[in-house]
């Protein structure tokens, strides 16, 4: 609902607590019959309420009520009643010619302005000016506590301290990068000529990767590679060597690192798929030992 200015100033000098007694009972039975008007006074009291939160209380000195109590006592003595003036004995009757007259001159009542108008506009502008005093009085005070709150937390009450913020910063640190592992070559050649078979060692995850540079298997023949070492009872298949150009294997995570860096790895010619039995039935064309060619990061 929308009001008035005059209810609106009515609500604010109730919070205030500056309105007589008449003026009170009148916002008090708008605000028993419309909760809207309620819900506007109360509202002026949050408003205005934070000059209670931000002025302590003050007791006055004892000679304060003294003063009061005889000021009191001063203003209720009784007085001597006045005296009433008594009323004058009636004149003569004036004559008969003198009453005929009488009529035609008696005086006009007088006439009273209305003042109705002055009156209120009288009382709306001094209320305006009492909700506008208090209206400046609440916003220097509200500077004043986040001045205080900004530079001087620590004199105002716990309540009204602002609250710590706490932001959470995320860091990022680049991620480690993984110390690199030693690499083996071995050159897969016969009898010292050019090489056929490249091979090279992961030494970290002992992966191995063939790769083929100039030898081809005749149809329905396989290359094999094998493992050979003092440490073994008989050679090792490591598989068939593929067609492409590159092959991959992982199979020499089941030997330690002294028997893969010192062994002798050899190619035989087998039948297509690889040898039958898992040994070699041919020996081998092309062999090689591993060189470190990338040492590990220290």
């Amino acid at each position: 609902m929308a009001y008035s200015e005059d209810h609106i100033a009515l609500a604010a000098e109730y919070a205030l607590g500056t309105l007589d007694a008449d003026e009170r009972a009148q916002v008090e039975t708008m605000m028993a019959v419309d909760t809207e008007y309620s819900a506007l006074v109360h509202a002026w009291e949050y408003r205005l309420g934070v000059l209670n939160q931000m002025v302590g209380s003050v007791e006055p000195r004892p000679v304060v009520w003294e003063n009061i109590k005889a000021a009191i006592g001063h203003s209720t003595e009784t007085q001597a009643p006045l005296a009433l003036p008594t009323q004058p004995a009636p004149s003569p009757e004036p004559p008969a010619a003198e009453a005929v007259v009488a009529p035609a001159v008696a005086e006009a009542p007088p006439v009273t302005a209305d003042n109705s108008n002055v009156i209120q506009l009288s009382s709306r502008a001094k209320r305006w000016r009492n909700v506008a005093s208090f209206a400046t009085a609440i916003a220097a005070a509200l500077v004043a506590m986040l001045a205080v709150q900004v530079y001087r937390p620590e004199l105002l009450p716990e309540a009204l301290r602002p609250k710590p913020r706490i932001q959470t910063v995320e860091v990022k640190t680049p991620a480690s990068q993984p110390a690199s592992s030693a690499q083996y070559v071995a050159l897969l050649q016969r009898d010292g000529g050019a090489p056929a078979f490249i091979l090279t060692v992961d030494a970290a995850t002992k992966n191995f990767t063939v790769r083929k540079v100039g030898a081809d298997a005749e149809p329905g023949k396989s290359f094999e590679l094998w493992l050979i070492s003092d440490r073994l009872p008989q050679p090792r298949s490591l598989g068939v060597i593929g067609g492409s150009d590159f092959t991959a294997r992982p199979v020499l995570a089941d030997y330690d690192a002294s028997t893969i860096n010192t062994a002798l790895y050899a190619v035989t010619v087998e039948q297509a798929g690889g040898s039958p039995s898992g040994k070699p039935t041919s020996a081998p064309i092309f062999t090689g030992k591993l060189i470190e060619t990338v040492p590990a990061a220290r």
